[in-house]
């Protein structure tokens, strides 16, 4: 077996498909092109790491959250945007508005709530314009800042708190000084490699008196340890010069310390608490300001040091103290006793960041790992922002109704499944979402061909069967075979069995095996990991606090892949660094690990990718930034696994540990991978990787799936919930052809297959304010790519791309013009043929385009035709009806007649119409004319006009309110809703009956007498008043046939 460098082949392959980086423009433009849709969902929101609230104006609310970004509101918490996204990193350790300047803001990036999950950054950056710009002001090596503190009267001077990274040794933590705004550090307090800030505070009435909380720490794959000897607690009387630590000579506990919480009241300065994790965990105060300490009490102090340790005391009454942990808890005593005020129920547990208004004490907004809640209150009463869509996906996945649904697990926010797109107005809600499972969510796998099962996970390995009709859940999780203990994943793999619509693969460290759906099981391996007696341990993680939730269960398999061309193979991904295959159904096993040259040995391997193309290419996540290994890892393998290639090198284009890939199902060349930072994308099978930076911010992506019926490309992200990018035809070209697109004066694609759906109204309220979520919807008709030649479009001007759909034979029954712009563009035939131009108070200008809104076309196939000079290029589209009920042909036939027949009879009123608009038309032109000429001269014309005018207006009123009618609404029925209802009554699915047949009884009647009051205007009236008119004037005859239709 051998590994190869790639660099070695990437000019080769760069070469052989045609892609040359000069034409690097190009492909950005039809990546730009592309429709990327948000869809959320955003009450299943995720982790807020960090709240500040602009002080004079406290309606506009930053936050910062664990891996989404940043975000702002200036409408209280009513409306929300993201101001981070073009930054190389969405996770957010600690904020901090300057308090002399609101415009300075200050961001540090890599959360401080070093959980088996949590994100790392890139180190901290300040906005001088209140957060619209970004500049990157240094502290790269940090990866984690946990509080930043801006100078009360000076922006220039900032302390930054550096927790550090948790995976490794490294000297980028303490704390760090700028008083020259970022351009310089100071490194002022650092205590060894493996100890950062854990919180740090300022005295409100001393800006050189800073108190800081170091912790020791450290996490491993297999373990989490906190404590050590270099957690303490530091003061400083000159702003971060000179630090003294605090021992127990001064009343702090004896021994080990872990992780502390710090606050202080501008109340009442001297009085200081400390949430101080050791031996026995407790509550201590100083009156004193920090000089001398004391315990309160240690019973009422949270549950999970090293998550949440943190504490506030309001900045009006240094007595009033919460305390966040699972819980949210409230003292009024200080700290004497608690109460809770957040149970476990009502606001989501697990409480990261804390807000008090110090002018308002009322005004509290919370940050847990479901999201943000605000009170006005005090307390009392808490408000969700349902509109943040920062869910954490595990896992996505996709099945094949129509539309398809998409499945996913988020961290501490349950399993869900949701609609990719909706045929309903508004968009897809929140309410279009439906929790199937709590618990810590994971992979959600839709039962192969049963749209009303799919099979969920908590973490730990805790499955269920679900029944999607009416939520029942059946626990199906392997029970022992022996007496060996099971170990399951966090984040465990489970996998359809591509040859048995009732199979199923589940993994422990063995793989599991059920040709039942889960009720009986068997083993089709033995353990597959190295079963390392040193890394199963996890009943004793946590350090000076156990905890031991499952997150550090080790020596397991995170990931079952069965080649779907190949029954019996199947691959397996560890997570202590094995590649196990088999060919053979589980009978034998080999480990590739070991023979992959330059493999991080005891690495993670999180996803395996077997090729849908060739049963011997098979892709290879690894990453091990658990390890403080940063590096992007994989591998693939084009012979079954005898030699491998690794796909990203270091330094290259691809930045962030690798997460996930996917290769393109009808494509073999087009491949998508998911990063910590981002997505990227290659169009020649991994030689070369562009980063995807249209419409998805640097999120870590952990999943993704690309539809096999629908061609769309779903990504499930770990901060910003699920994206959508719609049909991948335009890449598909691109990584067929390369520059053979691109060469092209205008391609239209493939459509994929449209429905005729009616589009219903939407659940729950119809007027929702501004404070909901609504993801991007896909919307109706058939949606059209097409690729325009950068240099073709600069020839063309406005509407001068003609289109049109013809049926098999040929005939045009739809047509229209666009002005073509360079790259992807868009557009969408709603099913209409040609129309009929409404009457109208305007003349239509010569170059309108045909008018649609004709009988919609029968189900059926129909080709899209494109124009642009000289340039063609055409496409086949297929219409459906809708599948939600049973169509009926016939009476869709029968539809169609009506509304052609009301067309008909329509054209007398439309042309009457135009004619009394020529007619006054001319009429105000001739006026306007004649305005020089002697009243003696024109005394006949003008009494004319305005009986003509007069008799006009009458007949215009026949058809339309008059025009200087004020008021809303009208009983008086005109002719426009006699020629409305006409066509009103064919609005439904049935086939029209005589309630239709007297509608157009109706509008042939009344239009037939309109257009005889109209003719009988023209030929006595109005060739009055054109022959007095000419008699002065010799225009009017020209100027009436100028307003003629061409």
């Amino acid at each position: 077996m051998q590994t190869v460098e790639f660099k070695t082949l990437s000019a080769f392959l760069l070469l052989a498909v045609g892609l040359v980086p000069s034409r690097a423009q190009d492909v950005d433009a039809i990546i730009e092109g592309m429709n990327v849709r948000h869809i959320g969902p955003g009450a299943m929101s995720g982790r807020v790491t960090t709240i500040d609230v602009q002080r004079d104006r406290p309606e506009v609310i930053y936050i910062g959250t664990a891996s989404g970004g940043l975000w702002r509101s200036v409408t209280a918490g009513v409306e929300w945007e993201p101001l981070f996204d073009d930054e190389s990193t969405q996770s957010i350790g600690a904020l901090a508005i300057a308090p002399s300047n609101p415009d300075v803001i200050w961001v540090g990036t890599g959360e401080g709530n070093p959980r088996n999950s949590h994100s790392s950054g890139r180190g901290v950056y300040r906005s001088i314009d209140g957060g619209a710009t970004w500049e990157f002001m240094g502290l790269e090596g940090t990866r984690n800042i946990h509080r930043i503190i801006v100078h009360p009267t000076d922006h220039l001077t900032i302390w930054v708190g550096a927790i550090g990274t948790a995976w490794g040794d490294s000297p980028d933590r303490g704390i760090y000084k700028t008083t020259d705004g970022g351009k310089t550090w100071t490194h002022q307090l650092y205590i060894d490699e493996r100890t950062g800030v854990a919180d740090m505070i300022i005295d409100p009435s001393n800006p050189d008196k800073l108190i800081a909380a170091l912790w020791s720490h450290r996490r491993e794959p297999w373990f989490f340890t906190s404590g050590g000897e270099g957690s303490g607690l530091y003061i400083t009387h000159d702003g971060g010069d000179n630090w003294k630590q605090l021992t127990e000579e001064e009343g702090l506990p004896s021994g080990e310390l872990g992780r502390i919480g710090l606050t202080i009241s501008a109340a009442n300065p001297d009085v200081v608490y400390a949430l101080i994790e050791s031996s026995e965990t407790g509550l201590y105060h100083s009156t004193d300001g920090g000089l001398n300490w004391s315990i309160i009490q240690g019973k009422q102090v949270g549950n999970r040091p090293f998550y949440y340790a943190d504490i506030y005391a309001d900045p009006s009454d240094e007595k009033r103290i919460f305390n966040l942990y699972s819980m949210v808890d409230l003292s009024e005593d200080g700290g004497k006793t608690f109460r809770t005020i957040l149970p476990y129920s009502g606001v989501h547990p697990d409480h990261h960041a804390f807000y008090i208004h110090p002018d308002d004490p009322n005004f509290l907004i919370d940050g847990n790992d479901g999201g943000l809640n605000i009170s006005r209150d005090g307390g009392v009463t808490w408000t969700f922002v349902n509109n943040l869509p920062l869910g954490q996906f595990y896992h996505i996945s996709v099945d094949n109704a129509i539309p398809y649904r998409i499945y996913g697990g988020m961290q501490d926010n349950g399993s869900w499944v949701g609609p990719s797109e909706v045929w309903h107005v508004g968009g897809i809600r929140n309410e279009d979402w439906q929790e199937i499972l709590f618990g810590d969510g994971f992979d959600v796998l839709p039962a192969p061909k049963d749209l009303n099962t799919a099979y969920a996970m908590y973490q730990g390995g805790g499955l269920s069967r679900i029944d999607l009709r009416n939520g029942d859940g059946t626990s199906i999780q392997p029970v022992p075979h022996d007496t060996t203990a099971l170990r399951f994943a966090w984040n465990a793999a489970i996998a359809a069995d591509p040859f048995d619509i009732n199979g199923i693969y589940f993994g422990s460290q063995f793989v599991h095996h059920s040709n039942d759906r889960g009720n009986t099981w068997a083993l089709r391996s033995p353990d597959l990991t190295t079963n390392d007696a040193e890394k199963l341990n996890q009943a004793e993680s946590g350090g000076l606090t156990i905890d031991a939730t499952k997150a550090e269960n080790h020596c397991t398999i995170l990931c079952i892949s069965p080649n779907p061309l190949r029954e019996g193979e199947i691959w397996v991904g560890t997570d202590d660094g094995r590649i196990q295959h088999t060919n053979d159904g589980g009978a034998t096993w080999t480990d590739h690990a070991e023979s992959i040259k330059r493999f991080p040995q005891g690495a993670w391997v999180p996803q395996i990718h077997v090729s849908p193309h060739d049963a011997d290419e098979v892709y290879v996540v690894v990453n091990d930034y658990r390890r403080n290994d940063w590096r992007p890892y994989l591998y693939r393998t084009m012979d079954g696994g005898s030699s491998w290639v690794r796909l990203v090198l270091d330094g290259g284009e691809v930045t962030g540990h690798v997460l996930s890939v996917v290769q393109d199902p009808e494509v073999p060349s087009l491949l998508f991978l998911g990063t910590e930072e981002g997505l990227f994308v290659s169009f020649d099978r991994g030689a070369n990787w562009k980063r995807w930076a249209h419409d998805v911010p640097s999120v870590p992506v952990r999943d993704m799936v690309i539809h096999p019926r629908d061609g769309d490309l779903i990504l499930g992200t770990f901060g910003r919930a699920a994206y959508v990018i719609d049909d991948l035809a335009p890449l598909r070209s691109l990584a067929s052809e390369g520059n053979g697109l691109m060469k092209e004066s205008l391609r239209v694609f493939a459509v994929p297959d449209a429905y005729q759906v009616n589009f219903r109204r939407h659940a729950g309220a119809r007027f929702p304010a501004d404070h909901y979520w609504s993801g991007a919807n896909y919307g109706g008709g058939a949606r059209v790519q097409f690729y325009v030649h950068p240099d073709t479009a600069e020839v063309y001007g406005k509407d001068e791309l003609e289109w049109s759909i013809l049926n098999l034979e040929g005939d045009t029954l739809r047509n229209g013009a666009l002005t073509a712009e360079g790259g992807i563009q868009t557009m969408r035939w709603r099913f209409d043929t040609n129309g009929m131009d409404w009457p109208q108070r305007e003349l239509k200008k010569k170059k309108d385009q045909p008018s649609g809104g004709g009988p919609d076309v029968l189900p059926g196939k129909y080709t899209l035709a494109m124009g642009l000079g000289n340039h063609s290029s055409s496409t086949a589209v297929t219409v459906y009806p809708d599948p939600r009920v049973p169509y009926n042909r016939q009476a869709h036939e029968a539809r169609n007649l009506h509304q052609r027949i009301a067309m008909e009879a329509s054209k007398s009123v439309v042309d009457a119409m135009n004619e009394v608009q020529r007619m006054m038309t001319t009429i105000e032109t001739v006026k306007d004319d004649l305005k020089w000429i002697p009243d003696s001269l024109k005394e006949e014309v003008t009494a004319l006009a305005d009986s003509l005018d007069g008799e006009l207006t009458r007949i215009e009123e026949v058809y339309y309110q008059p025009r200087d009618y004020k008021g809303t609404g009208s009983v008086t029925e005109r002719l426009n809703s006699i020629f409305w209802t006409a066509f009103s009554v064919t609005g439904g699915a049935d086939a029209p009956g005589g309630n239709a047949q007297r509608a157009l009884e109706r509008l042939h009647t009344e239009g037939t007498a309109f257009g005889e009051e109209v003719k009988s205007i023209q030929e006595g009236l109005w060739l009055e008043w054109l022959e007095a008119a000419e008699a002065v004037d010799r225009s009017p005859s020209r100027i009436y046939e100028g307003t003629g239709r061409h």
